[in-house]
């Protein structure tokens, strides 16, 4: 017999199907048109001395949707951009969903020939280039088998520097302020590919949809309790998921977006006092910048500002310091996969009573789901059952539900890989508490995030097994009181060769790695290994920590 809900023939449904009048795909492009009938007035986007109402930041937007319809970009086209955090990437967010096309932030940190694969890999069909990025672009340019149209963005002082054909400010002159552009047909669409360095090889393209996108700002937007009032300040590089879906979440807000080219001290203390600044995010290390900032470069500011981090968990003098300033910290978990923060650890009634060393324990977990995952678990990765909520039993963390990818761009074998049955498969061993808190206790997967950034531990000893005296490397992570975890390489040399330097070791990578992925340390002698040959990485952690 059929299901009466899905052939309509239930009084609850015949009759009341989706129409033009109660059902629109949803798509995050669409908050920029709320926002600018609700707040048109207000100053949206401050930019150095430039400030964008939202009037002028949805003109701004359909102006360049319009241009790059004109030349010829349409549904499913990638637009990669490589820049800083500063306007225009902003207003990339919501043009080239606008029209229909495909947003491809590119992380400024990397190669040339990272940068090369990925654009041609996404098949980029135009690149915008802030000034700042012109010689990476450049270099990149030279290794691409398809160039794509490139549209540059002028910097400050170096307005005259050009790597492509036409000047931002010029394209946005030509388009249409009232481009009359349309949602997604479907909002499973996608909306967005971000490049994450995954374990091995080249980068996995990461496929976002329209759908996963509107939710997961919605659900940053509650956890983080944006409101009209809240000013951001963008601490977190926008590239990075589509800075964790915030170019979003505070638009739907209708709060004010601060810019900022370069990540420092004094400049972030200088900004949360100028414009009174309520939120902003960042990888451990912006926390501590903040809370390292020599005194000459601290700007007092009498409120709160509210703090989200993610990645390697804070040291409680870090979090003492942050609160001593004025901030609030919480504590985040996800992965490029889960459109960033997948959960939080927010704080519970019950940590009034804790002593404050027991309080910085339970913020430095990776906490619950946020209101917009389905769910999260930890889970014995072979039976997929779910681990005792002991806090000791090991297992990996699982994440299901609107937030998570679509797959990965052009390698259904990873997609199918990392989306098994039913769930999103982090490679995270976690335990589980009783509350429901998740807590990471290892990598599986041996990745090393330094900075909010993924280093391959693979792809380090690829590189380090091509230098003509190692003979064997592994390495893994060190922890960092400024950047988390930075890599640590040890190291067999071969019989009867010179013994290179630390510097020899680290220049070597240098040429061959982009600059945040060398090894800060380097250990030289035999690697300690099982009875079958393979290297007993664990215990070359417990050495890299007593370094």
């Amino acid at each position: 017999m059929m299901d009466p809900v899905n052939d309509g023939s239930h009084p609850f449904e015949a009759g009341l199907g989706r129409r033009p009048a109660n059902y629109v795909p949803l798509s995050p492009a669409s908050f920029l048109a709320g926002a600018a009938a609700s707040h048109g007035a207000k100053v949206a986007v401050i930019d150095g001395p430039r400030r964008h109402t939202y009037a002028a930041l949805y003109a701004r937007c359909r102006r360049l949707a319009s241009a790059l319809r004109a030349r010829g970009v349409g549904p499913l086209d990638t637009v990669a951009i490589l820049a800083p955090n500063i306007a225009e990437i902003l207003e990339a967010h919501y043009a080239v969903p606008m029209c229909g096309a495909v947003l491809n932030p590119l992380n400024t940190r990397l190669d040339a020939g990272t940068i090369a694969f990925s654009l041609d890999h996404g098949r980029a069909k135009v690149l915008l280039v802030d000034g700042e990025c012109a010689p990476l672009a450049r270099a990149a340019l030279q290794l691409v088998r398809s160039r794509p149209l490139v549209i540059d963005i002028a910097a400050p002082g170096l307005a005259d520097i050009r790597v492509g054909e036409h000047a931002y400010d010029a394209v946005l002159a030509e388009g249409d302020p009232d481009f009359a552009w349309e949602g997604p047909a479907d909002e499973w669409q996608s909306l967005c590919l971000l490049y994450t360095s995954g374990t091995t090889g080249d980068p996995k393209g990461v496929v976002y949809s329209h759908r996963g996108a509107y939710l997961q700002a919605l659900g940053n937007a509650v956890t983080f309790g944006l409101v009209p009032e809240s000013v951001y300040l963008w601490t977190l590089p926008m590239f990075h998921c589509n800075g964790w879906s915030y170019p979003w979440a505070v638009v739907a807000a209708g709060g004010t977006q601060v810019c900022l080219r370069k990540v420092e001290p004094a400049a972030i203390f200088q900004l949360i006092a100028e414009h009174r600044v309520t939120h902003l995010c960042g990888a451990p290390i912006v926390l501590s910048m903040i809370a390292h900032a020599p005194p000459e470069q601290r700007v007092p500011f009498a409120h709160t500002v509210r703090c989200a981090t993610g990645g390697a968990a804070p040291s409680s003098t870090i979090l003492r310091t942050m609160e001593e300033l004025g901030f609030k910290v919480t504590h985040l978990y996800g992965a490029t996969e889960c459109y960033g923060p997948g959960t939080a650890s927010l704080p519970r009634p019950d940590w009034a009573a804790l002593s404050t060393e027991a309080r910085y324990d339970r913020m430095a977990r990776q906490g619950t789901a946020l209101t917009t995952l389905d769910a999260v678990m930890v889970a014995d990765p072979g039976t997929m059952r779910p681990v005792p909520q002991d806090g000791e039993t090991l297992g990996e963390i699982m994440m299901r539900g609107n937030t998570v990818m679509k797959g990965y761009l052009a390698n259904p074998q990873a997609t199918e890989a990392t989306l098994a049955e039913g769930w999103y498969r982090s490679g995270d061993l976690a335990v589980w508490h009783a509350d429901g808190a998740v807590e990471i206790k290892d990598r599986s997967k041996d990745i090393i995030i330094s900075g909010g950034e993924n280093i391959s531990s693979l792809e380090l000893e690829e590189v380090l097994t091509r230098h003509p005296a190692v003979m064997l490397a592994a390495v893994v992570a060190r922890p960092d009181p400024i950047w988390g975890e930075t890599p640590c390489a040890f190291l067999e040399l071969k019989p009867g060769t010179a013994v290179p330097t630390d510097q020899e070791v680290i220049a070597f990578c240098r040429e061959r790695v982009a600059r945040f992925k060398v090894p800060k340390a380097v250990v030289f002698g035999p690697l300690p290994k099982t009875s079958t040959g393979k290297i007993q990485k664990f215990v070359l952690r417990e050495q890299a920590r007593s370094l």
